[in-house]
């Protein structure tokens, strides 16, 4: 039996924008205290200003077994010090569910970190680029560019989002502005 709900969602690429009245998370600089290496930096951004860093409109229509989820995100482009702005990052709640996204336009990079292992690697994330993340893989999306980055996550419905592990321990490794462009390196020797 087909659901009762609309199977078709429309979006806006210019806003990044899911048509209707969906619920949309904003994220603001305040709200990513603690992610960013040069604290000094974040402080002093933060003294001047809250900017909008991301939003995600997400779509939730059921939980049953084999259900899937997905959001539309967008994220601005600036920087803290040399830290692209970026979003909190996540592991999932139900540890094994692998996720998709799906670069519509800008450029990005993920950092995905492997939670047993510590592994880390940088994989782009732009128009027309399909990232696969692994379960048990810490991730996390950063805007490289210079125009907002909007990009589709598909995840399985029983999922869950947790962002507690990530607020705990961080990542291992930050992503940072090196002579034009993205350069993952360690948290502790940066900055």
């Amino acid at each position: 039996m087909l659901p009762e709900f609309s199977l078709t969602e429309w979006y806006d690429i210019s806003t990044g924008r899911l048509r209707g009245n969906r619920p949309v998370v904003e994220r603001r600089l305040v709200d990513l205290q603690g992610c960013f290496a040069d604290e000094g930096e974040y402080a002093a951004l933060l003294s001047r200003e809250n900017p909008l860093l991301y939003t995600v409109t997400a779509v939730d229509h059921s939980e049953g077994v084999g259900d899937l989820h997905y959001g539309l995100g967008v994220l601005h482009p600036g920087k803290v010090g040399s830290e692209y702005f970026m979003t909190k990052g996540h592991l999932h709640s139900w540890r094994e569910a692998a996720e998709v996204y799906i670069g519509l336009s800008g450029r990005g990079v993920m950092l995905l970190e492997d939670e047993a292992a510590g592994e880390s690697r940088l994989e782009p994330l732009e128009a027309n680029s399909i990232v696969y993340v692994p379960g048990r893989t810490a991730h996390r999306t950063m805007n490289v560019g210079d125009k907002p980055l909007v990009y589709l996550g598909v995840y399985p419905a029983r999922a869950g989002h947790d962002y507690g592990a990530i607020a705990k321990s961080n990542f291992r490794m930050i992503v940072v502005e090196q002579d034009g462009r993205p350069v993952m390196m360690a948290r502790d020797n940066s900055l």
